[in-house]
């Protein structure tokens, strides 16, 4: 049985050269890719939350690989109804989430993990979403980088994109490539197996469940259609002209300023130097120069184009066209506009982004702010992040976490204001979160004060600490769990400079790809022994949802839930008759 990551590595050799694929369901007998995907999402928030069935990651096995794989053979696996809630979104708005069963999500995985070795290879350079390596500031970076000049940007976004999947569409774009009639039959009942909604089951005609382990990459499968069609017909028919045609008016003045110079007429030659800079060297409506260029991250895409504005109507139209027609998707009306670059904003991926326009900024003797792209944090992202610590438009404390200690009150508040500024680093006005940072640091103080029933300025002094960064000493507030022959655990709020990180990276909500057999949980689960008793019958693996969990139990510890501390580990492999008596226990506390 050849090892997961010699299947995938043939697999990107196979989509790196554009070769099809025969047999890609044989693949799904492989337990080296069940373990994989195993260890891959089983530390997921979402593996112990049940679908329409009880089954978790808890009690995972090579016996449950082996049973799903033996069902595979005779091609009588089948996906359960996804478990559907649904979830707020911007707006007040309401989207649905699909819960798979444990089972179905391994599937999806294996499923997940094949298509991208296959397809990324083959994916634009222009799609960032949901793609290893990249993420919000790949794409980002690339609008800041290379779009230098864009007159009009053209936001878009697909209504109801995930759910609007067609999945006759989607299942012929696997058929071009994968000539596996059995691996696309599988995809087809994934794709159809249904949702459960308040116990009443419904079809799912159209959509990638959101909240499926694939559905991120058949989306981008889906949508990479789209890219094709930018930059194989709209871009090279929008574009034209080597550069921009150069301006009568500045070069007359730049033939002034020369026999100013050679007559030695310092003052006037100053006066028509900066004259110039009042000038655009190159014509900005020269008829002859044309640019397009495009960029997405999952449904959400921006297109810059350089020319007329109608011009910049005629590629909105064709996007729609071929959304519709090609696709059968739509644009959605509200949030697909067309902005003026200079005098506008753009909205994409949370940033505003607009071009600048500034004639008193030289850098090197040149204006160096002139058409380039400027990234900026929106006034209203910054008022909605601060409501969340007001109170009549004041700083107010947390009463959800009041009772918690001072190391996850601090760490908390850090870990959500250290996501924020990290997101925006890009931006060129990131100062302007220090409004945040205020206010963030004085709700914090003030539920410090609330649980010791003390003062801010009291909570202050004992939490505030030097720290020494990258970017020199910074002032921060942190707390410490000493512990012994260990390092101490420290929780930290601040120490973060509010400028500008050109290079700044974010993680993407998907991990990057970790390669087997580095993860400690299979090696441990191919062991075949249980942690406990040494015994080597039915192996099982324990899970907890988190380690807090185990102290909270009110009475001794039993040894198992002991070990798991000791280890701070939140997974026990066990056999057969331990896994028994932990579910035994658990059961009893429950009813109790």
């Amino acid at each position: 049985m050849q090892s997961a990551e010699t299947v995938l590595g043939v697999l990107r050799e196979r989509g790196r050269r554009g070769l099809p694929l025969e047999e890609l369901y044989r693949q799904m007998f492989n337990p080296q890719l069940y373990l994989l995907a195993y260890g891959r999402i089983y530390a997921n928030k979402g593996a112990m939350t049940p679908g329409v069935t009880q089954e978790t990651v808890d009690g995972m096995s090579l016996g449950k690989i082996g049973r799903i794989i033996e069902a595979m053979r005779h091609e009588r696996y089948r996906f359960h109804p996804v478990r559907r809630v649904m979830i707020s979104k911007k707006g007040g708005k309401l989207r649905p989430l699909g819960l798979p069963t444990w089972s179905d999500k391994l599937v999806g995985e294996v499923v997940r993990l094949l298509l991208e070795a296959y397809y990324e290879p083959q994916f634009s350079d222009r799609s960032h979403g949901f793609r290893p390596g990249r993420g919000c500031h790949t794409a980002l970076r690339e609008v800041a980088n290379t779009w230098t000049g864009t007159a009009w940007f053209i936001e878009g976004d697909i209504a109801d994109c995930f759910g609007s999947l067609d999945h006759e569409i989607l299942v012929s774009i696997l058929a071009e490539k994968i000539h596996d009639n059995r691996f696309l039959r599988l995809v087809r009942n994934m794709l159809t197996a249904g949702y459960l909604e308040d116990w009443r089951r419904g079809a799912t005609l159209s959509g990638a469940p959101q909240g499926g382990v694939a559905s991120p990459i058949l989306s981008n499968l889906y949508l990479h259609k789209l890219d094709v069609f930018v930059e194989k017909v709209l871009i090279p028919e929008y574009t034209r002209g080597g550069r921009r045609a150069r301006n009568p008016a500045y070069l007359e003045v730049a033939s002034l300023l020369a026999k100013a110079r050679r007559r030695g007429d310092r003052a006037e030659a100053r006066t028509l130097l900066k004259r110039m800079r009042t000038l655009p060297s190159s014509d900005p409506d020269d008829p002859e120069y044309r640019r397009l260029r495009y960029c997405r991250y999952a449904d959400d895409h921006l297109l810059g184009f350089t020319g007329p504005k109608a011009e910049a109507e005629e590629v909105k139209q064709r996007l729609a066209a071929f959304l519709r027609d090609e696709l059968k998707l739509e644009l959605s009306h509200e949030k697909t506009l067309i902005t003026h670059a200079r005098s506008n904003a753009a909205r994409f991926l949370g940033y505003d982004i607009t071009v600048q326009h500034d004639s008193r900024r030289i850098i090197r003797g040149r204006r160096a702010a002139n058409a380039a792209i400027g990234l900026r944090v929106p006034k209203d992202v910054i008022n909605a992040k601060c409501s969340r610590y007001l109170a009549s438009d004041k700083p107010a404390h947390r009463g959800a976490l009041i009772h918690d200690d001072d190391h996850t009150i601090i760490a908390t508040f850090g870990a959500e204001y250290r996501g924020i500024v990290q997101y925006y680093l890009l931006a060129g006005d990131v100062h302007r979160l220090h409004r945040l940072e205020w206010v963030m640091k004085t709700s914090m103080l003030k539920t410090l004060a609330g649980k010791h029933h003390s003062t801010v300025s009291k909570m202050a002094a004992r939490h505030k600490a030097k720290i020494e960064t990258p970017h020199g000493l910074r002032t921060c507030f942190e707390a410490r769990i000493e512990r012994d022959g260990r390092q101490p655990l420290v929780a930290r709020f601040g120490g973060i400079p509010l400028k500008r990180q050109k290079t700044a990276v974010i993680s993407d909500r998907r991990p990057l790809r970790v390669s087997y057999p580095h993860k400690e949980l299979i090696s441990r689960l191919l062991a075949d022994t249980c942690e406990i008793c040494k015994q080597t019958d039915n192996i099982q693996v324990h899970h907890v949802r988190k380690l807090a969990d185990l102290a909270r139990t009110g009475d001794a510890q039993p040894d198992w839930m002991q070990l798991m501390a000791r280890r701070r580990r939140k997974s026990l492999v066990l056999c057969g008759s331990c896994y028994d008596r932990i579910q035994g226990w658990q059961s009893t506390r429950t009813l109790t």
